[in-house]
């Protein structure tokens, strides 16, 4: 193989990359970021002449992935997996690369203060915002942002270090910028205004009501199945176009973007690269989070449970399959607001791309971080069914997996590598409960996750108890075989 610092190059895209200008500063360079936002760039880039370029920051961990990104000239390859075979595309938008503790805080404070940043983009997941899912506010109490309250000029948060940085750019005469969200949550524009002018109004008043002013925070629903990058992964790629790229990532065909069009210094023409600018996301955002994210969570629970690895595998027993469409149709599209789309045909398309048998996407890794994924993907529309009197017993089965899940054994006795923010008090209110009624309560008191509304509603807490009384009983496969039946 040759040598990626070298050999990239020959790749590399047509347009004339010295004309791209640090526009944007992204934070979280991981494998999603790779694959959507930075490819929507250098198809502008590549087709429109854009000159949109992207300073690449990582804050905490991924120090090899900005080494080598820098080693090869800032370029990295984008695989799109399909039964019928892999594409290649390399990508050129990277300006400049950041690690906040191998560069230092002061270089990426240094970058977001460029007078043409325009645009702040974050993929750090739900967990990064440090806010509590269940109500969507910062968490003052958490250890990182008491940290960084206690030193605000030496933030280590994503949020510290966008607050420390529009300081900056206050104190210099510089305007703000727009904070744009890409991660999945249901309106992350306005969760993130809310953590970022919490912390603002924590360090000083003054700096709070100047970011009110100068700074929005547009919401976006982002949409492309990437998987983790394995060994095999990039094995692949390599034998593909001759280059080892450490850098590179694959993905699903398919991508999607809805943008809210509320930015402060301008933003990139994204609509000619396929994005949709709206006024109001939320719709869109709720109908992913709800049908895709949603079926896609429920699947990684009781599909591991059942002894199934990946996605594709779970779409060969139809009885999941069967499970996966009607929890989409019949439970989380009645709860939607999104008008002029034809449900039944997007939950077709979602059944259609979970059966890509190249994707190889790992039940465990959709797995992770369970406590920051359940409320928007089931439990808000649990609340929308207990308002309306209505059915949700695949939801009630989707909420009992996870809890199954989380008991950190499977069906066979092996243990589960639980990863997920608050580990370790899910563990701890496992370790102090009985398995069956006396563990669904004991879970039902994170209010982190499940409010107090909730665990205070016996429709709700007998409607879980049900569900996870049929998993003990009869295991996760035939319960998913018990439910499909009675659809």
């Amino acid at each position: 193989m040759e040598n990626s610092a070298l050999s990239l190059s020959r790749f590399a895209p047509q347009y004339d990359r010295s004309r791209l200008v640090t526009r944007c500063v992204h934070l979280g360079f991981g494998a999603f970021h790779r694959a959507h936002q930075a490819v929507y760039a250098d198809i502008l880039a590549t087709d429109h002449h854009s000159d949109w370029g992207y300073c690449e920051v990582n804050l905490i961990g991924g120090e090899q992935q900005i080494a080598d990104l820098n080693r090869q000239d800032r370029l990295y390859t984008v695989a799109e997996m399909s039964a019928e075979g892999w594409t290649t595309r390399v990508v050129g938008v990277a300006t400049q690369a950041l690690h906040a503790q191998v560069d230092g805080l002061d270089a990426v404070l240094t970058a977001l203060c460029q007078p043409k940043v325009a645009i702040v983009s974050l993929t750090i997941t739900e967990k990064g915002y440090c806010h509590s899912p269940a109500t969507g506010e910062l968490m003052r109490e958490h250890p990182m942002i008491a940290a960084d309250l206690a030193r605000p000029e030496q933030p280590k948060t994503a949020v510290g270090v966008i607050v420390a940085a529009l300081a900056r750019r206050k104190a210099a005469g510089l305007r703000g910028f727009s904070v744009m969200s890409c991660d999945n949550m249901p309106e992350n524009g306005h969760v993130t205004r809310n953590v970022v002018l919490a912390y603002a109004h924590a360090v000083d008043a003054a700096l709070a009501q100047w970011i009110e002013g100068e700074v929005t925070f547009p919401s976006t629903m982002v949409d492309r199945i990437v998987p983790a990058v394995t060994p095999e992964t990039l094995q692949r790629i390599a034998d593909l176009t001759g280059i080892d790229d450490p850098v590179a990532v694959a993905c699903e065909p398919f991508r999607q973007w809805v943008i809210e069009d509320n930015f402060v210094a301008g933003r990139p023409e994204w609509e000619k690269a396929g994005a949709e600018l709206v006024t109001d996301v939320l719709p869109f955002e709720e109908m992913k989070l709800r049908m895709l994210n949603g079926s896609h969570s429920f699947l990684a629970y009781l599909g591991y449970l059942a002894g199934y690895p990946l996605i594709n595998i779970c779409m060969e027993d139809q009885n999941f399959r069967a499970a996966a469409r009607a929890l989409m149709l019949n439970e989380q599209a009645p709860t939607l607001k999104v008008k002029g789309v034809d449900l039944s045909r997007y939950a077709d398309s979602l059944i259609a791309r979970y059966e890509n048998t190249a994707l190889a996407h790992r039940t465990w890794q959709i797995a992770m971080d369970g406590s920051q994924k359940l409320p928007q993907r089931m439990l808000d529309s649990i609340r929308w069914h207990l308002a309306k009197g209505s059915n949700w017993p695949l939801l009630a089965l989707g909420v009992a997996g996870w809890m199954r899940y989380v008991d950190g054994v499977d069906e066979q006795g092996n243990a589960i590598e639980i990863s997920d923010p608050l580990k370790a008090d899910i563990a701890a209110k496992v370790a102090q409960s009985e398995q069956g009624t006396a563990r669904v309560q004991a879970l039902l008191s994170l209010t982190a996750i499940f409010g107090d509304d909730l665990p205070g509603n016996p429709v709700f807490v007998e409607g879980v108890m049900q569900a996870y009384r049929v998993l003990l009983e009869k295991g996760a496969k035939a319960a998913i075989a018990q439910y499909a039946a009675a659809l």
